[in-house]
């Protein structure tokens, strides 16, 4: 690698670090503002909203596969929530199964 590559890397690094410890820098007595208590309820929820409408906004009702696999899987992530309540695992194994229904059902 050149000097160049090296100095970009180094600062990316330190640029990353730096940011990563901000927080706890900044809140390390352990009260958080209120308005960072707020968002951190809101956002979780808001951020599922946003990928449902994300992921279903590309559905064309009028033409094939009708939208099926889409609906199907955000059924199936539902489903997978309810059972497990593991939010990480239904998005994993629903992205999964998404991929399989276009990949082999809905080709």
């Amino acid at each position: 690698m050149t000097t160049y590559q090296w100095i970009t890397v180094i600062v990316i690094s330190l640029v990353t670090y730096g940011l990563r410890a901000l927080p706890f820098a900044l809140f390390s007595k352990g009260k958080l503002p209120p308005i960072l208590s707020y968002l951190g309820d809101v956002l979780p929820a808001a951020v599922m909203g946003l990928l449902v409408v994300y992921v279903l906004k590309g559905i064309t009702p009028m033409t094939f596969p009708y939208g099926l696999p889409e609906i199907i899987a955000s059924i199936f992530v539902v489903a997978m929530h309810v059972w497990k309540k593991n939010m990480l695992l239904s998005v994993g194994v629903g992205t999964a199964f998404y991929m399989a229904l276009v990949q082999f059902i809905f080709v």
